[in-house]
């Protein structure tokens, strides 16, 4: 028959002194969880003795000490699978659009290109001047294109129609570059977004789980050290 001062465990049924014995309402509810996996009859209202209570702490670290491992691993796998140069390194708009151009896109742009730079203004100033030159003085008996210059007229008006849809063409080109540099732009601004926002939430996991498990494991260790000097002493 039990004494007055004695109370049975809820785990192991012994009974034992007060001191010895920890009220089921102040047991941490993460080691509530593990305790009613073992035993569905767990009661808020008993006791539970201190080595019961210890084997269950022991099993709680194991298992939170398993899964960190596990998450760990699983983390580690992700981030090196994700960190690849070649997953990060965005492709050259540049190389993939000039790869798709045709011979004519190529000439198209190399002529606008020419069109639009001071060798060009230079070389057809010359060449204005000599044809003006040639026919005004030095073939004057002879020129081919005498005053009012019409022959030099319409190699100019066959020159500017000519040279205005190249260059149309060209900036057609460029625009389409532009676009997929703006298209390219938009994608890493999004992959930019995402990747802050998992970051995000993984640092508030390791602000708020990680931060609640260190506090657990900082009190589970003070009660041990309570223990063993009550014992000692």
């Amino acid at each position: 028959m039990a004494d007055q001062g004695t109370f049975s465990c809820q785990i192991c049924g012994i009974h034992k002194r007060k001191n010895d014995l920890v009220p089921a309402e102040l047991v941490p509810a993460s080691i509530v969880d593990i305790v009613t996996k073992e035993h569905p009859a767990w009661s808020p209202e008993g006791y539970i003795c201190k080595s019961d209570l210890n084997r269950f702490r022991i099993h709680y670290i194991r298992d939170v000490a398993e899964k960190e491992k596990n998450e760990y691993a699983s983390f580690k796998g992700t981030v090196s699978d994700d960190t690849t140069v070649e997953n990060h390194l965005p492709k050259n708009d540049n190389i993939e659009y000039e790869k798709r151009m045709t011979f004519g896109e190529r000439v198209s742009d190399r002529l606008a290109e020419f069109a639009g730079s001071w060798t060009f203004i230079g070389v057809f100033t010359a060449m204005l001047f000599l044809w003006v030159i040639l026919n005004s003085t030095i073939l004057l008996s002879r020129a081919f294109d005498p005053y009012p210059y019409i022959l030099l007229n319409l190699v100019l008006s066959v020159v500017a129609a000519i040279q205005a849809p190249i260059i149309i063409m060209s900036q057609n080109r460029q625009e389409v570059r532009d676009r997929l540099h703006a298209e390219r732009d938009f994608e890493v601004s999004i992959h930019t977004d995402s990747e802050i926002h998992r970051l995000h939430k993984k640092i508030d996991y390791l602000a708020t789980n990680q931060a609640q498990k260190l506090m657990e494991f900082q009190s589970f260790q003070l009660e041990f050290i309570e223990e063993l000097l009550r014992k000692t002493d």
